[in-house]
């Protein structure tokens, strides 16, 4: 568990990116190079918040922005919900494909909130066929893409938790791209934050989406476990993309995974999250073969009151490949 801080991550030299170029794609050499790339080993911490304690109901939403490509539409469609704790997931910061731009500092900015960032992955290369259409320049300035926490009130305390580190997206082991490569892997951010009864604890996390349930069922098993440690004592909300049924084809059935029931047995409640399927058709996502659910809160110790799916459409144009999740809760 990492609870260092920083205003500026640590950028990646030229020497180590060079080092990761010519690395053999194994996962000892991952676990080497992860070690060396500094900005993993911290979270970033920025914004303002403009609150001093979160009002009971509490309103979180939880959204994959998928690289955050307009960031004044995405903050102004979280606005309209009235959130007081939005749990981002695959923000790029320093990407070709979003400008250099900080999304996560833009965003938060925007709905006047304090932030933490958490790098998820290094990315070297520019993305897919797609996502080059986008870019204006050949190389990234920092290739870091991940997830964030933004709250309207200061964070009493921050941690972040990896998740993984044997280079599911780096070794040819798993199958990782050999034109695409990045150092990291899952990760979730947990903060605490005073609510007019109390402090919760609130977590931003993404599943590994290249992998089976029992993948995913070890991940969250080891984020319940940070929790534990970090906040033992405190009602706690997980909201995220969770990949629930991705790669499971022909039908992706989010019922199969072992992680809802292994949570429950450890007091957690699905009740938060709405009916319906969260994923659609985007820029970036063209024509997706599919329609899932993805995105998820799991709750402990909290009430949820009313919970809901808002469309990711700005008029025309589709902000991501998944729609946004909304919940009022109340502490328990």
């Amino acid at each position: 568990m990492i609870t260092e801080t920083m205003y500026e991550l640590p950028l990646v030299s030229a020497d180590l990116r060079a080092k990761i170029l010519a690395a053999p794609r194994t996962t000892d050499a991952h676990r080497d190079l992860f070690e060396q790339t500094d900005a993993m080993h911290f979270a970033q911490a920025g914004g303002k918040a403009t609150e001093e304690v979160l009002p009971s109901p509490l309103t979180i939403a939880a959204w994959n922005v998928e690289r955050c490509l307009f960031p004044k539409e995405t903050a102004d469609k979280l606005r309209a919900e009235g959130v007081d704790i939005v749990l981002l997931s695959e923000v790029d910061h320093g990407m070709a494909r979003t400008g250099q731009r900080h999304m996560t500092e833009e965003v938060a900015a925007h709905l006047g909130m304090a932030y933490i960032y958490g790098v998820e992955f290094f990315e070297l290369g520019l993305g897919s066929p797609t996502e080059r259409e986008f870019c204006e320049d050949t190389e990234n300035a920092r290739g870091w893409h991940g997830n964030a926490i933004l709250s309207a009130v200061p964070f009493n305390r921050v941690a972040l938790v990896r998740l993984d580190d044997h280079g599911h997206w780096f070794s040819t082991e798993f199958g990782a791209d050999p034109g695409q490569p990045r150092i990291g892997g899952r990760m979730a951010l947990l903060a605490e934050v005073e609510t007019e009864h109390g402090p919760i604890c609130i977590v931003s996390t993404h599943l590994e989406s290249n992998s089976n349930e029992a993948h995913r069922a070890a991940q969250f098993n080891i984020l319940m476990d940070a929790i534990d440690d970090f906040a033992p004592d405190l009602p706690a909300v997980i909201g995220g993309d969770l990949n629930t049924g991705n790669h499971m084809p022909p039908d992706f059935k989010w019922q199969s995974e072992s992680l809802f029931e292994n949570a429950r047995d450890r007091g957690y409640h699905w009740d938060g999250t709405a009916e319906g399927m969260t994923t659609r058709p985007s820029l970036i996502t063209r024509h997706p073969d599919r329609t899932m659910k993805l995105d998820w809160f799991a709750c402990r110790s909290l009430t949820a009151q009313s919970s809901r799916i808002v469309s990711s459409m700005n008029g025309e144009v589709p902000l991501s490949d998944h729609d946004l999740i909304v919940m009022e809760c109340v502490r328990e």
